[in-house]
């Protein structure tokens, strides 16, 4: 890759990177379900007119149908789950978590797309989840009257992910050919259309503060609008191999960004879970293995 394509992608990993630090500042005055629709609320108020200036706004009625299904498994549902698990775990947890996101997707098209598995691959999901359990483990209690909230909220990551991992296969399959800012603009008005009614029956008694409100528009525009437009970018001009390497990047930045901001800790459990994590991603992606050497 160029120098200025690994730019864009160091800086995609930085504004997703943040997101988990913004989620972390707005779900305890919003609750999860707000904060996710304001996100994708705003999200599509400034992707909307960009669509439009390109003329192709026809896509979103030709595409609905995939654009809702997308919509509810790459937006609404995991943003929710996510804001859900900022409640009880830090940042960098959730990063970690956040990237077995590929993991997911090799399954999903393994199962859905019956796309095969190489040795290699199989052996990346297995370490690649073995560190996700290692990362749980100590969250996880069964004593009587045990505080749970940790372990489900990983839990709650790791229902994102899948999510994720079953939007990618049905972009390909259901999306193809439809333009990458359609998709975007698309799946966020349609998330924003699911999670409106939820978000007013839940919508906090106490109006959210001032930071609130700056970490909610942080995330549409930085973290959903502009990431958006950068990955989308990347992907045309590198590669989705490339591209896709951003994974291994969002729990560093995550990490830096909630130890800097929040002086959240980073345990040497952490370090190692994600270091487990990242080599099965590596094996599952096939950069390393018979073929890459």
């Amino acid at each position: 890759m160029r120098a200025f394509d690994i730019g864009e992608l160091v800086l995609l990993a930085a504004l997703w990177g943040a997101s988990f630090l913004f989620m972390r500042l707005g779900a305890q005055e919003f609750g999860p379900i707000a904060l996710a629709a304001v996100r994708v609320g705003l999200a599509s108020a400034m992707l909307v007119p960009l669509l439009a200036a390109r003329g192709q706004l026809g896509e979103l009625r030709q595409h609905w149908r995939g654009l809702l299904v997308v919509g509810a498994l790459n937006s609404a549902i995991p943003f929710a789950l996510f804001s859900f698990a900022a409640l009880s775990i830090t940042a960098g947890l959730s990063s970690i978590v956040n990237a077995t996101t590929p993991l997911w997707t090799a399954i999903v098209a393994f199962v859905w797309m019956r796309q095969g598995l190489t040795r290699w691959r199989a052996l990346g999901l297995v370490i690649g989840f073995a560190g996700v359990a290692f990362l749980a483990w100590d969250k996880a209690s069964f004593k009587p009257g045990a505080d749970h909230t940790g372990f489900w909220a990983v839990l709650a990551c790791a229902a994102a992910t899948l999510c994720y991992g079953i939007a990618a296969n049905a972009t390909k399959r259901y999306l193809a050919g439809v333009s990458p800012l359609a998709v975007a603009t698309g799946s966020q008005l349609s998330a924003a259309v699911m999670l409106a009614v939820p978000a007013g029956a839940l919508w906090p008694s106490t109006w959210p503060g001032v930071t609130a409100w700056l970490a909610a528009l942080a995330l549409a525009g930085l973290c959903t609008a502009l990431a958006y437009i950068l990955y989308f970018r990347l992907m045309s001009r590198v590669g989705p191999t490339n591209a896709v390497s951003v994974t291994f990047l969002i729990p560093l930045f995550a990490m830096l960004w909630g130890a800097l901001f929040l002086r959240e800790a980073v345990t040497a459990q952490m370090v190692l879970g994600g270091g487990i994590v990242l080599v099965g991603i590596a094996l599952a992606l096939g950069l390393v293995g018979s073929k890459a050497r």
